[in-house]
């Protein structure tokens, strides 16, 4: 999206095109993302159920396939059937991202790439949403990956962390060693500046 980048990105040993459209079909069914926003992600002239089935239906599958994946990936994500012929408008914050997760699972990736999934929720629905995508990643093997400044967040979820600094990743390592013992001092005053009730108050 930017001419500011170098490396490559490899999905399953072959090398990712740049762009989309550089992309084989098997490529972009594999790797899914999930918005931030799930009040602009979903679009309001589709139901539901259109909005999940339409990657199936680009990829060439019929509407009886995809009619029954459909149900099925409602499930997965917890709402019922009936919410297939609703229209985002009529939905909650949460409920419209368990939509967008399902959009993104039905296709049944390998990788699924979440940009502060949480972040436009309230507190309790963050926490559902969380809980969600753990159970997902645990029954259906997914690699997630998670793109958030939320550092209890981090913690509470991540296998391995990478700290961005100007677009250069300045830390790398597993979670425990990162937030726990952080090596470069960006990543330290990270930790520092994240709001904590018990420093405030030492």
């Amino acid at each position: 999206m930017h001419r500011e980048w170098d490396g490559e990105i490899t999905f399953k040993g072959e090398p990712l095109g740049l762009t989309s459209r550089k992309r084989t079909m098997a490529q972009r069914l594999g790797i899914q993302y999930v918005f931030q926003n799930p009040y602009g992600s979903l679009n309001p002239r589709r139901t539901v159920g259109d909005l999940i089935v339409r990657p199936l239906l680009i990829a060439g599958s019929s509407r009886e396939e995809a009619d029954k994946a459909i149900l099925d990936v409602l499930d997965k994500v917890n709402l019922p059937a009936s919410y297939s012929g609703k229209y985002p408008d009529q939905l909650s914050g949460g409920e419209r991202q368990r939509v967008a997760i399902a959009r993104a699972l039905v296709s049944k990736p390998d990788v699924l790439v979440c940009d502060e999934v949480t972040s436009a929720l309230d507190v309790l629905v963050q926490a559902a949403i969380v809980d969600l995508l753990g159970e997902l990643r645990k029954s259906l093997g997914l690699a997630m990956l998670f793109v958030t400044h939320n550092l209890p967040l981090v913690r509470s979820i991540a296998d391995e962390v990478a700290v961005m600094s100007q677009g250069r990743i300045v830390e790398l390592g597993s979670a425990e060693s990162v937030i726990g013992s952080p090596h470069e001092d960006y990543t330290r005053r990270l930790i520092t500046a994240t709001p904590s009730i018990a420093r405030s108050m030492a």
